[in-house]
């Protein structure tokens, strides 16, 4: 996708918005002026924490930057909080950044206002007295970090710590100092880009488990943050190309234990030739393997535990944040039912949410926590959209 392809109702890539549908966001922003989208509250029994990270790979030169200029990354780490009441909420997006996202997809800059997250910028970290396993996350081309944060917030809430990736000119991110980044053509970004983006913050990650600051700006960290990540046990998930990134990480990086790809292409040259050991669960939608060889393929290597189930009616985005979201510009600016179906398909977005919910966790809790549980097993009662591909 170009810079001006940045589509989805200020939302993420991969829904196309008619320009019809993006006039009626104009004037309806003129008549009431930005409604505030919401996002659901996660389960677990424990509040959400966020702190932004600024990090800088000096072994990458940034030639969009300039001379002299290394690759600059934003992260967001997630993580199990405790006294937040003194804590502000972290939007979803920043302003900024979500203005540009709106007037990309062709709508009004301030069409709408992102939501409020559950977590509370800079609160102190819930500690149990045991490390807490740890969960990188890559979104898909031309999007941001943001795009999963209901999968994000579940797995932490459940005591999970969650780091996200801006991996940036392929996305609209925003730096500290207000510079706002978005997918640039001249920017050949693959797959391969991402995992050496990811390798470089699980470096990150290790100087803050071991008591530095990898914030080039030495901004502060929350309380406990360091001493609450156990690096024996990371996991990583991604959506689209991020999914796809998340295989090629685990090809080639071991600190990676287990693997999830929320409907990733698994398009990437090269190939890794090697088969994979690790655990590995797909989700697919668009992307299944039926429909697409490198799939298909992908799934042969895998010779440790795998599975792939797939949502009935699921389109790609529906297992982020779209399906959830967009529902609710639609009624704001009056888009007909055929009109939202056209975005995002026809899988309910309650249940889409619960899905979002409730399989990361019980893949994650299976493989980085070795907890039971039966949703893993085979099809459930509890969700009936959701069948197991053999």
């Amino acid at each position: 996708m170009t810079r001006r392809g940045l589509v989805g109702a200020a939302l993420a890539v991969g829904v196309g918005v008619p320009m019809g549908i993006a006039g009626r966001a104009t004037a309806a922003t003129a008549d009431s002026g930005p409604a505030r989208l919401t996002l659901p509250r996660p389960t677990g029994p424990y509040r959400v924490g966020t702190v932004p990270l600024h990090l800088v790979d000096r072994s990458q030169p940034d030639p969009l930057a300039g001379p002299g200029r290394y690759r600059e990354l934003m992260v967001s780490v997630w993580y199990p909080a405790r006294d937040v009441r003194r804590y502000p909420l972290a939007p979803w997006m920043t302003p900024a950044s979500m203005r540009m996202l709106l007037a990309s997809a062709g709508f009004a800059p301030d069409a709408a206002l992102a939501p409020l997250t559950a977590g509370h910028e800079g609160a102190p970290v819930r500690h149990s007295g045991r490390r807490l396993p740890v969960v990188l996350y890559s979104h898909g081309s031309g999007s941001h970090r943001s795009d999963t944060t209901i999968v994000v917030q579940e797995l932490v809430s459940h005591g999970y710590v969650v780091v996200t990736v801006d991996h940036t000119y392929d996305g609209v991110g925003e730096f500290p100092d207000g510079r706002v980044t978005v997918q640039e053509e001249d920017f050949d970004s693959t797959p391969w880009t991402y995992t050496r983006d990811v390798r470089f913050v699980l470096d990150q990650i290790t100087d803050l488990a071991t008591g530095g600051n990898p914030d080039v700006d030495h901004a502060p960290l929350p309380a406990g943050l360091g001493a609450a990540l156990d690096l024996s046990r990371i996991g990583m998930f991604g959506w689209s190309k991020g999914g796809t990134a998340t295989a090629l990480t685990m090809g080639t990086d071991r600190r990676i234990r287990a693997g999830l790809s929320l409907d990733g292409p698994m398009v990437s040259q090269p190939l890794p030739a090697t088969d994979l050991y690790r655990p590995f669960m797909l989700m697919t939608a668009a992307f299944t393997r039926a429909a697409e060889p490198a799939v298909a393929e992908f799934f042969t290597h895998l010779r440790g535990w795998r599975l792939n189930i797939q949502a009935a009616e699921a389109v790609h985005s529906s297992y982020g944040d779209n399906q959830w979201l967009i529902p609710q510009l639609a009624r704001v600016i009056g888009m007909s039912g055929k009109e939202l179906a056209g975005l995002v398909g026809t899988l309910d977005p309650a249940r889409a949410v619960r899905i979002g919910q409730a399989y990361p966790l019980a893949f994650f809790d299976r493989h980085l926590r070795h907890r039971g549980g039966h949703l893993l097993s085979g099809p459930s009662r509890s969700f009936p959209e959701v069948a197991f591909i053999p």
